[in-house]
């Protein structure tokens, strides 16, 4: 059974953070904040809901890209339980899947109980204020196959980020494996 995310809490402000990404650099909240908005995920290697739409993730931050809107991915999965999740593959994923946009080891987990993440994906779109104005899906998934019907629900909600600085006031929750913590 996949977990949800909670509703989005509209204007909370983003964490600060230094991780290291799949480049070896540390990279910093300041390093990754866009003109327009910014877009914070939690992600990992081995989930068949990541899998499942990675391939338009990497296509919809491309898009975010020209419209001033910075993407960051990061892994906080307990890797020694789950080495799928370990740096290496975190480095092999993100190679594979030609991202765009760094990805980050929260080796600690301490980012990931920062910002209350509960599954992967969980999404957290900020306008460029740093204010939390998106917490929803990427789009309907049915037995971990999108369902395509025009733009991402993500892409749409990040778009309006850009234009207004507020997201969609109704918003589907993203759904996932819960995060793989260290003490479960």
């Amino acid at each position: 059974m996949p977990i949800q995310t909670p509703i989005c809490d509209f204007g909370l402000k983003a964490v600060p953070f230094e991780l290291k990404s799949t480049d070896n650099k540390i990279i910093s909240l300041n390093d990754i904040k866009g003109e327009n908005g910014t877009l914070i995920m939690f992600i990992c290697n081995h989930c068949p809901y990541v899998k499942a739409i990675t391939k338009e993730l990497v296509e919809d931050c491309n898009e975010l890209k020209k419209i001033g809107i910075n993407t960051v991915a990061i892994c906080s999965n307990d890797f020694v339980k789950y080495p799928d999740d370990s740096f290496d593959n975190m480095i092999k994923f993100s190679n594979e899947n030609n991202f765009n946009f760094p990805y980050l080891h929260d080796e600690t987990q301490e980012i990931a109980k920062a910002y209350d993440a509960v599954c992967t994906p969980d999404f957290f779109g900020y306008n460029k204020n740093l204010e939390l104005q998106y917490r929803g899906r990427l789009r309907e998934l049915k037995n971990f196959v999108p369902v395509k019907d025009g733009e991402s629900d993500l892409l749409m909600a990040m778009k309006q980020v850009a234009e207004t600085q507020k997201g969609p006031e109704d918003q589907i929750p993203s759904a996932g494996c819960g995060i793989k913590w260290k003490y479960d």
